[in-house]
């Protein structure tokens, strides 16, 4: 996650602390300040603070993230109620696919699972609920983006060059915004296998009543689970099932 400056300093490094705890497990002291490039003094009182409030637990010298984040997770997951509404359509989708089929949304500069339908097939794509994934490499990603205002993706792309995650990567902005064009003229995004080598995925939007993208519907399998002349018909299970779910929240 890329660091964020507001006029709430501490909370933005304790978030900066959080995520660096989050993405290496338990560290020390040393390896907090010194990863962060955060001052001394002040982040061993934020420390001292955060284990004080049950956010942070310190054992062996090393600092963990509280067991509160647990709670917190299944409490914004329960007030999040297109995770509920979600698994119907999902498991229609599944059904039709025989593949692993997820929702997504929008969580700062990643996309994130918040439910899941796993294949029955012996052989499973590996996923999670909670899951981050790139922006620029994954269906859901070009989905979520492909209706937002120009400046707000630039927001979330700063850079030009993107990084590579397989060969099929779409590497530049200016490229990815033709792959966004094409996402809204179809309806729909394919991932060839840009976010992991020989991962394809197809996903969809899901809309608000306003005609606002709230999340993204995606089914998804190893190159030969979703063969070339089955693309279209499996995104074209995708759309229904993704109107199913935007019927719900409308």
């Amino acid at each position: 996650m890329k660091s964020i400056s507001t006029q709430a300093p501490a909370i933005d490094k304790a978030t900066r602390i959080f995520h660096f705890i989050a993405q290496n497990g338990g560290v020390t002291y040393t390896q907090i300040y010194q990863g962060l490039s955060l001052p001394q003094s002040s982040t061993s009182t934020l420390l001292a603070s955060l284990v004080a409030n049950n956010l942070l637990r310190q054992n062996d010298g090393k600092y963990f993230l509280g067991l509160v984040f647990y709670e917190f997770g299944n409490k914004s997951v329960e007030q999040f109620n297109i995770r509920e509404l979600a698994i119907e359509p999902l498991t229609l989708l599944r059904d039709k696919t025989h593949l692993a089929c997820h929702l997504g949304v929008l969580d700062n500069d990643s996309a994130i699972y918040l439910a899941k339908v796993d294949s029955p097939n012996a052989i499973m794509v590996k996923s999670w609920l909670g899951k981050r994934l790139s922006l620029h490499c994954s269906g859901l990603g070009k989905v979520l983006l492909a209706w937002l205002p120009e400046k707000q993706v630039d927001l979330l792309l700063p850079d030009e060059n993107l990084p590579a995650h397989t060969k099929t990567t779409i590497t530049t902005r200016t490229k990815f915004k033709l792959e966004l064009d094409k996402v809204r003229k179809n309806g729909w995004a394919f991932d060839n296998g840009e976010d992991f080598e020989g991962v394809t995925c197809i996903a969809v939007p899901v809309f608000d009543r306003q005609g606002n993208v709230v999340a993204a519907i995606s089914t998804s399998g190893v190159v030969f689970q979703m063969p070339t002349d089955k693309i279209t018909l499996f995104a074209q299970y995708a759309i229904e099932s993704a109107t199913i779910l935007t019927q719900k929240i409308s």
